[in-house]
């Protein structure tokens, strides 16, 4: 794989992104009436619907540390150095 120094801070970024576009994804459904989960979070927040708030909490927590650990395993796949022990 051609520049493999240059892919580490890219796989970075993409990682530690993720957690502000589903924070905004939030935001902007709210603010512009789109439906979607954010929206429903929010419909959910206000009503005390509190099994959907902890469902749709759950799942934005389980795709955090999913797309953390896939930034892991791809540090470990294109730098040799890291080993995980």
């Amino acid at each position: 794989m051609p520049l493999r120094n240059a892919w580490l801070p890219v796989i970075t970024v993409v990682g530690l992104q993720l957690g502000r576009l589903l924070s905004g994804a939030i935001l902007t459904e709210t603010v512009f009436s789109w439906p979607g989960i954010g929206r429903w979070l929010v419909d959910a927040v206000y009503s005390a619907d509190y099994p959907i708030v902890q469902g749709v909490t759950l799942f934005i927590a389980l795709i955090f540390v999913l797309v953390n650990l896939l930034v892991d395993v791809l540090y470990a796949w294109v730098d040799p150095r890291v080993k995980f022990e």
